[in-house]
């Protein structure tokens, strides 16, 4: 195994560039799945259901230390969001209005009593 040299600067400037272009490469794939998700209605739905259950559209405050534990189950529903707003705006949008007209639709039914 090559030993790193702090004297090789072309060689230490190649390793750091090659490290950026792989991090790169990552967050790009990680985008182009995501937007792959979202972009199909079940998809979208899913992801609704997750910001749900992560307290995303609801106070995590409950007075006690539960609290905690329910603010990191909406740090990934933020980061879900961020997401959604960053790599498809468009997809976020679409879902909310599925989910309303979702909504509506069963709340529109007759009741069977």
């Amino acid at each position: 195994m090559d030993a790193y040299d702090p004297t090789e600067v072309d060689q230490n400037d190649t390793a750091q560039q090659d490290a950026q272009k792989r991090a790169r490469d990552a967050v790009r794939v990680d985008a182009d799945d995501f937007k792959w998700i979202v972009s199909n209605k079940r998809g979208r739905r899913f992801a609704y259901r997750l910001l749900d259950r992560c307290g995303v559209f609801r106070s995590s405050f409950t007075g006690n230390s539960t609290t905690f534990f329910n603010e990191g189950q909406r740090n990934i529903g933020l980061h879900l969001l961020g997401m959604l707003n960053e790599h498809a705006p468009e997809a976020y949008s679409l879902m909310l209005k599925e989910h309303n007209d979702h909504e509506r639709s069963t709340n529109e039914r007759p009741s069977t009593h």
